[in-house]
């Protein structure tokens, strides 16, 4: 395959930005098409007829479980990757028994995607050139089967921190894409950029700091007190 083509299914306009970014940055990935819903998406993904579908879980009008039901139930042919922060077993459950290729949590990097894509191609490739598998080859494509997706899982588990009292995931992920989204941002600019107060983005960057997820410069100015630059890794 020269090109795979990928529909966003995601009602945060900044999230699907970055998922664009992430996503084509990959060779052999476009992005033809985006939907801020499930209803809107179902549309798209019999009109634009994409390859693969990213799709988030919680969204308004048609949420991602409900979406997934009915592209299995009218039996559309594409596969799907859900990106989402819902984290609760029930959901996962739900959503591995419809048959999704992989279930990405947020917030997620850049190099988790890129895994996930790269399986994902080597996976096409050899449906369209080899008409049986080895045991080892079906290990490679369903990578969480493989010594190597074991070795990974362990190691998200291990680093996979609780959040301390009062601090929202849904929250956290918001300020992790939009800092990665930008080349640099204050507390008051995440703050505006999220919409949240300046006092708790300030909160969600310190804590994202001491946990090396991002970095932090300050910058010195005219007359006035230094301004704290927070930078995505």
């Amino acid at each position: 395959m020269t090109q795979i083509n990928v529909l966003l299914i995601e009602d945060d306009p900044m999230v699907r930005e970055v998922n664009r970014q992430f996503i084509e940055k990959v060779a052999g990935f476009k992005v033809i098409g985006q939907a801020s819903n499930g209803v809107e998406g179902i549309d798209k993904i019999r009109t634009l007829r994409p390859d693969l579908v990213f799709i988030d879980i919680f969204m308004p009008e048609q949420d991602g479980i409900t979406s997934l039901r009915k592209i299995r139930e009218f039996k559309i042919p594409v596969d799907v990757i859900t990106v989402t922060a819902a984290n609760d077993m029930e959901t996962v459950k739900q959503v591995l028994h419809l048959g999704v290729f992989d279930y990405i949590m947020k917030p997620f990097s850049f190099e988790r995607v890129q895994g996930t894509l790269e399986n994902y191609m080597r996976f096409k490739q050899q449906m369209l050139t080899q008409k049986e598998l080895t045991q080892g080859e079906l290990d490679q494509l369903f990578h969480y089967h493989s010594g190597e997706g074991k070795a990974e899982v362990a190691s998200e588990e291990k680093t996979e921190k609780s959040l301390p009292k009062g601090f929202n995931r849904a929250t956290l992920e918001k300020v992790v894409h939009y800092l990665q989204s930008v080349d640099g941002a204050s507390a008051e600019d995440v703050a505006s950029g999220v919409g949240i107060a300046r006092v708790t983005a300030r909160r969600y960057l310190d804590y994202l700091e001491k946990q090396k997820e991002i970095t932090m410069d300050v910058h010195y100015g005219g007359i006035g007190r230094p301004i704290n630059y927070y930078f995505s890794k």
